[in-house]
Formats: structure tokens, sequence, C-alpha cells
């Protein structure tokens, strides 16, 4: 008899124990769940901030493009006509890349922080290209 009290007593004891692990699991993760919600808001919340933060920076490097097109017009309407022809071709030919580049932005829809990591270095290394090309129009002009 006192073997199947202790027996009882023991058993009770596991299952109260076991029953308090379940629960304090359940609301652990409970937790875990609600803290990881949150920094993935955190988490979208800055993305969608780098994201405007990014667009505006190339919404002002394509102005100044512009800017730098409008002046060049300006002054291949000193040059002789030979090298206007050319000039305008060239000033053509960038003015519809940073066309390009400005509509490729405003277009751009926030679907992921891999797709975005993608997508602002394939840009980055345009944006480059075009600056290099804006170099070499103005070093052309100078010839």
């Amino acid at each position: 008899m006192k073997t199947s009290i202790i027996t009882l007593s023991v058993i009770t004891t596991i299952l109260f124990t076991s029953c308090e692990t379940k629960s304090e699991k359940v609301e652990n993760a409970e937790n875990n769940v609600i803290e990881a919600n949150q920094d993935l808001n955190k988490a979208n919340e800055d993305y969608l901030i780098e994201v405007e933060s990014y667009k505006k920076e190339t919404a002002e490097k394509i102005a100044a493009n512009e800017k730098s097109l409008s002046d060049f017009k300006l002054r291949v309407e000193q040059e002789k006509k030979e090298t206007k022809a050319d000039y305008k071709k060239k000033i053509a030919d960038l003015e519809a890349k940073n066309n390009d580049m400005k509509k490729t932005m405003d277009d751009y829809k926030a679907v992921g922080k891999e797709k975005w990591e993608a997508f602002k270095t394939e840009f980055n290394h345009d944006m480059e290209e075009l600056g290099n090309a804006f170099s070499d129009l103005g070093k052309n002009n100078v010839k």
C-alpha cells in the first residue's frame, strides 16, 4: 500500500509538472511568435524607408543629368554644323537612357529585400555607366 501511495504521488507530480511545462512552452512559443512578427514588421518598415530614400537619391541624380543635358544643348548650338549633328545624336541617346532609368525606378515595386538588393546593384551599375557617358560627352566637347 505504501508503494501504491508513493507511486500515485510520483505519477501525480509528474503529470502536474508536465502540464505546467507544456503550458509554459505554449506561452513561450506565443511570445516568440509575437516578437518575430514585431521584428518582421520593423524590418519591412526599414526596407520601405530604404527604397524610398534610394528613389529620392536617384531622382536627384536623374534631374542633375537632365540639367547637364540642357546645358550641353546650349553649348552645342555654338558648334560647327558637322559637329552639331553628332552631338545632337549623342544627346538624344543620353536623354533616352536617362528617361529609361527614371521610368525603371518609377516602375519598381517593393517586392522583397533580396530582389531589391539585386535591382539596386544592377541599377547602380547602369547609373554609373550613364554618368560615365555624360562625362565622356563633356570631354568630347572640349576637343
